[in-house]
């Protein structure tokens, strides 16, 4: 009896351990599916080449292209053929079965002409070219989304700490306030003045807390996170062309050779390659339509017994191409193949177009964060300092003061989203050209 009972607890004691485990085991995947804090961006494009579901169906789509390459470079099986006539079956007496019959045994092999297999591998082969470039072509999207999506959240960020660091001066010029009430100094309305434009600003944190965790989940969601609510740091930060760090790109120093630009992106595109590789694709198969209207020949032999005579049988077949000579598998071959090459020079046009693009924004966004640092953030800095100092000695009026913080405020946004828009377009080129500016 005390060995039955200490079996029961043992075995509720492994029951329980065995629930308890796997209650805990979606906690502890979800534990250890956390995102790096701080995240730099270079870790930020390597989490998602890593994890994105787009990628993995294309590096599928690549194995599929190279499972149709084996069977391009297969030849065709030989038949077999065995064949047996003429024995009285319902005749009587039977003759011997071996002996009392034709009777036939051959092997037959089609050989194919006009270069048909090596025309279908090297059209596999291209095939597999082309999805190994869609590949890469979809790397290099991914990459810039990310890097869009992390420059969106380093924005947001930038956007809450000017929100906070205005609405910890509304908060400090109440607290002056008060004091100042309680000296006498100025009235209770100019204390409520200010306790109801803390209103605005504080809609202003609230909206940037809105965006800040908007923009995390976005990013998160690109690299395939299941926990969108993770909070973590940006690592990079929004940095103007005048700071003292490296800057990200030769971008800071004005002068760009656009065609010059444009000839290393037709090189380095992966998705010109792909058109590229689809264009000789369908050259390819077009030489292999008309290879199809050339006929195949079959060769064949074996042995033979006719009523007890043994012989040898060979022979050739050759099809006559009288009417169906593959008219319309060329036509329509020669018609893929002009809708390849469109293809491939609309492609060509497109990165033209975006090199010469992305190039326009990089130089009028280094231009605009120039200005705005060097001209307008100071200026509305030292007209918020001014004033404020005017105020607290009572030479200006709070009307005065709330415009010059809105002004500064305003101003603080607008610099914030010209680095966006200036580090943005940096990575607009970058993708554009299909590898780092500085790779040559």
């Amino acid at each position: 009896m005390p060995q039955f009972a200490t079996g029961t607890r043992r075995r509720a004691a492994f029951t329980a351990a065995v629930t308890l485990s796997l209650a805990l085991l979606p906690r502890l995947a979800l534990a250890q599916d956390r995102v790096p804090d701080p995240l730099p961006l270079e870790s930020a494009i390597t989490i998602a080449l890593e994890r994105s579901p787009r990628l993995a169906s294309a590096r599928a789509a690549v194995a599929v292209a190279r499972a149709d390459t084996l069977d391009a470079t297969l030849r065709p099986n030989p038949a077999l053929s065995i064949e047996s006539s003429s024995y009285p079956l319902f005749g009587s007496p039977h003759p011997s079965f071996w002996n009392g019959q034709e009777f036939s045994l051959r092997v037959d092999q089609e050989f194919e002409t006009g270069g048909r297999r090596r025309l279908r591998t090297d059209a596999a082969n291209m095939r597999v070219q082309a999805a190994e470039a869609t590949l890469a072509n979809s790397q290099r999207l991914l990459a810039f989304e990310v890097r869009r999506a992390y420059l969106e959240v380093v924005l947001a960020v930038a956007d809450l700490d000017a929100a906070n660091r205005s609405l910890a001066e509304v908060d400090q010029l109440i607290a002056l306030n008060r004091a100042r009430l309680e000296q006498g100094e100025i009235s209770g309305v100019e204390v409520r003045r200010v306790q109801v434009e803390r209103l605005r600003f504080s809609d202003d944190a609230s909206a940037a807390e809105l965006g800040v965790r908007r923009a995390r989940s976005a990013l998160l969601a690109l690299l395939a996170y299941q926990d969108l609510s993770q909070r973590f740091d940006a690592a990079t930060p929004l940095t103007s062309p005048s700071a003292s760090v490296a800057s990200p790109s030769p971008l800071a120093q004005v002068g760009l050779d656009i065609p010059a630009l444009q000839i290393r992106a037709l090189e380095a595109r992966h998705d010109v390659r792909s058109a590229r590789a689809e264009e000789t694709r369908a050259a390819t198969l077009t030489q292999l339509q008309r290879a199809l209207g050339t006929p195949n020949i079959t060769a064949g032999g074996g042995y033979s017994r006719d009523f007890g005579r043994s012989g040898v049988v060979f022979g050739v077949t050759v099809p006559l191409l009288l009417s169906n000579r593959n008219q319309g598998g060329i036509a329509r071959a020669d018609a893929e193949q002009q809708v390849a090459a469109s293809e491939r020079a609309i492609v060509e046009t497109i990165v033209r177009l975006e090199i010469q693009q992305a190039a326009d924004a990089a130089d009028i966004a280094r231009a605009r964060v120039t200005a705005i640092e060097r001209d307008y953030l100071p200026s509305a800095r030292q007209a918020l300092d001014t004033v404020l100092a005017s105020y607290r000695v009572g030479a200006a009026n709070l009307i005065d003061l709330l415009d010059a913080q809105r002004a500064f405020r305003d101003t603080q946004r607008t610099f914030n989203r010209a680095l966006f828009a200036w580090h943005l377009s940096i990575a607009e080129l970058t993708a554009a050209i299909g590898e780092p500016l500085s790779g040559r």
